[in-house]
């Protein structure tokens, strides 16, 4: 008897079929004397489209919303239902025992095994492979440890359920929108509020009105001080009148020393990364896309086999991991971080809490190296910077905290106080590896840092020098992809007239798998640009949020949704409870749409005509920032990629250059059968 395996993908399946001995190679699968493994290919099925329900869906009709189908069933997908047919036919063969999900270790993951399971027929026993990296080592021992497959039904449940309520939420919503203003339109739960936010501050940024502020600076001997106020301790002073009053009180004065602080500070490394927090360094140091990061991290996880599981949202490793430690070091051996991992390795591991939590650690553990000693050579350059990221959090949580000798001088002329601020570090600790690094951008105002001498308190200073400063205060920054990954995450403080901490606790905006297509989508539907960096709201973008109903535009509607759904994968909330509230909110949602009366606008109409349909076309950005042209009419859909020209020098589409070329292989095709027939001809009559 042997067990069926189901992969994620084909090279997952093939490195199983490696480390199982699985070498005889068929269509489809590969199978050896205990295991069949096959694969799926993304997704084998998806819920049934509402045309499939009833007939009158097939068209967009405001009177048929909302959608409410008594139960929500599941398809084949067309695409990729020849694998299906072959996990099928595995499936029903009689000498196949079992049936063992090996498919990502996660809520995604767990679905596309089940609804796979469920179209092939299968109805006998299952277990669940749970690793959280591809070395041959964790699939060996993954197989000797295999769980239970029911100890995972509460996980597909809960993602059965997020599928749902996608599905009711989105669609109807999405199409009561389109419906309503002939645009197409669209809504989710977690695209709504996120395009909220970028919109939201894109208005704080328009309506912002500068302040002019002084600063006034002292240099002493060897250090500079800042005035500040006794009472609010700030260096900023808002009026003109009272910054040269002060200037005219300081004139020719000495200071006195008030105050001598001095502290012995340690600064422990930044915790290991979680998906999110490994998007955004990547998004701010590199300025990659959170999409790009995730292709390169999944690259480094399933080809390369060097990094662990990337879609995890824990920051910290289990207990039973710190005896792995010495071997990842180890695999680091020949690389540029050699030096410092064998360094680390001569010594015990030693770690607290802020890397080592098991109540921290839920499906899988932070992104850490594998076992799996690197081919440097074999990595392109980006995915070389991801793993240099990942590999140097490692070291530095390995290594003892950074230490630092702060100085504070509070000096005093003629009553008014300055402030100046110095710091020596003594033990560089984690910095041997980070350097400045791990530190999050920091918005407030801060005071320069100086080498400080140390004077004693009642010690008389001469007064070198006195500028008066002039600056203003800036608006708010536009959000960077790695900024909006952070407010997806912790999307508390975007909640009006709530207790932010409150808000934190039912959990981010969607989950660290599906941020980053989150913000693809929204610029792919042209609701936002990006404008280097940044991310900037188009016009339909931010009429679309002034239209859809406003419980969808909070996060906390869909952050209330995600901890249900969290809840519901750990057995503390029933499935059925969840999704009547979700067909509920359905009704209401549609229900607002239908009598709001606001009408949207295009303002990005051009000259050119659609040559499809006839009408005005719109100048919109591709993902990549390109401006491009699209038809206003949603049922043409006819888009006018970047032009190039030809060899006569006229401008041809991208769509037309398709044409051309298979028009050009046709004849030339023709062409070669008629010389070739001329040939035979003339051999013949000679």
């Amino acid at each position: 008897m042997k067990s069926l395996i189901l992969a994620e993908k084909p090279s997952v399946a093939k490195d199983m079929a490696r480390v199982l001995k699985c070498n005889k190679v068929n269509k489809g699968y590969f199978e050896g004397k205990d295991y069949i493994i096959t694969w799926a290919l993304g997704h084998l099925a998806t819920l049934w489209e509402p045309g499939d329900y009833d007939v009158r869906y097939k068209n967009w009709n405001m009177a048929d919303l909302p959608m409410l189908p008594e139960k929500l069933k599941v398809k084949r997908l067309k695409k990729t239902s020849h694998q299906l047919k072959t996990l099928t036919f595995l499936s029903k063969r009689k000498d196949v025992k079992e049936f063992i999900i090996a498919t990502d270790a996660g809520r995604e993951g767990e679905l596309v095994a089940r609804w796979a399971m469920l179209l092939a027929g299968y109805r006998g026993k299952i277990k669940r492979l749970w690793i959280s990296s591809q070395t041959d080592k964790a699939i060996t021992e993954g197989f000797k440890t295999l769980k239970d497959g029911r100890e995972y039904q509460k996980l597909y449940e809960a993602a059965v359920s997020r599928a749902e309520a996608d599905w009711l939420i989105g669609l109807n919503v999405t199409r009561a929108l389109t419906c309503k203003h002939d645009v197409q339109l669209s809504a989710g739960r977690v695209q709504t509020p996120t395009l909220a936010m970028i919109v939201e501050r894109e208005r704080e940024i328009k309506d912002f009105v500068p302040k002019s502020y002084y600063q006034i600076r002292c240099q002493f001997e060897g250090f500079f001080g800042h005035w500040r106020g006794k009472k609010n301790k700030s260096t900023r002073i808002f009026n003109d009148n009272t910054a040269s009053e002060i200037m005219e009180k300081l004139e020719g004065k000495k200071a006195r020393v008030m105050k001598v602080e001095e502290k012995s500070r340690k600064e422990y490394a930044p915790k290991l990364y979680d998906l999110t927090e490994l998007q955004r360094e990547a998004n701010r140091r590199f300025g990659y896309s959170a999409k790009k990061t995730l292709g390169y991290m999944q690259n480094l996880y399933e080809r390369h086999k060097v990094l662990t599981y990337p879609r995890t949202d824990s920051r910290y490793i289990t207990t039973d991991m710190v005896e792995t430690i010495k071997d990842r070091l180890k695999a680091l051996e020949g690389t540029s971080h050699g030096k410092l991992a064998s360094e680390i390795a001569k010594k015990p591991i030693k770690l607290g809490k802020s890397v080592v939590d098991n109540k921290k650690v839920s499906d899988h553990h932070a992104i850490i190296p594998t076992e799996e000693k690197p081919v440097i050579s074999k990595l392109t350059f980006d995915e070389k910077r991801i793993y240099d990221l990942v590999v140097k959090r490692f070291l530095a949580v390995l290594l003892p905290p950074a230490i630092y000798k702060d100085l504070t001088i509070i000096t005093e002329i003629e009553g008014s106080e300055f402030i100046s601020r110095g710091r020596a570090i003594e033990e560089l600790g984690w910095k041997k590896v980070l350097g400045g690094e791990g530190r999050n951008d920091q918005e407030e105002e801060t005071l320069p840092e100086q080498n400080l001498i140390s004077p004693k308190v009642g010690d008389t200073l001469e007064v070198k020098a006195i500028k008066r400063e002039k600056g203003r205060t800036n608006p708010p920054k536009r959000f960077t992809e790695g900024t909006l990954l952070s407010a997806m995450e912790n999307p508390g403080k975007y909640v009006e007239g709530r207790d932010a901490k409150a808000i934190l606790s039912q959990g981010g905006l969607g989950t660290p798998a599906t941020r980053a297509e989150i913000i693809e989508k929204l610029i792919g539907s042209f609701y936002v640009e990006r404008n280097g960096k940044t991310l900037t709201p188009t016009s339909k973008g931010k009429q679309l949020i002034e239209m859809v109903p406003a419980a969808l535009r909070s996060p906390e509607l869909t952050a209330k949704w995600e901890k249900r759904l969290e809840e519901i994968s750990k057995g503390k909330e029933k499935r059925s409870a969840f999704m009547k509230d979700i067909r509920e909110n359905a009704i209401e949602l549609v229900g607002v749409v239908k009598a709001d009366t606001k009408d949207f606008k295009h303002d990005n109409v051009t000259k050119e005509k659609c040559p499809m349909c006839g009408k005005p076309m719109l100048s919109v950005k591709d993902k990549k920032g390109r401006a491009i042209l699209v038809c206003q009419d949603r049922k043409c859909g006819y888009r006018d990629e970047k032009k190039k020209k030809n060899d006569c020098g006229i401008s041809v589409s991208k769509r037309e250059r398709g044409m051309n070329k298979r028009l050009i292989n046709q004849y030339s095709d023709q062409e070669d059968a008629v010389t070739n027939l001329g040939d035979l001809l003339a051999k013949f009559n000679k």
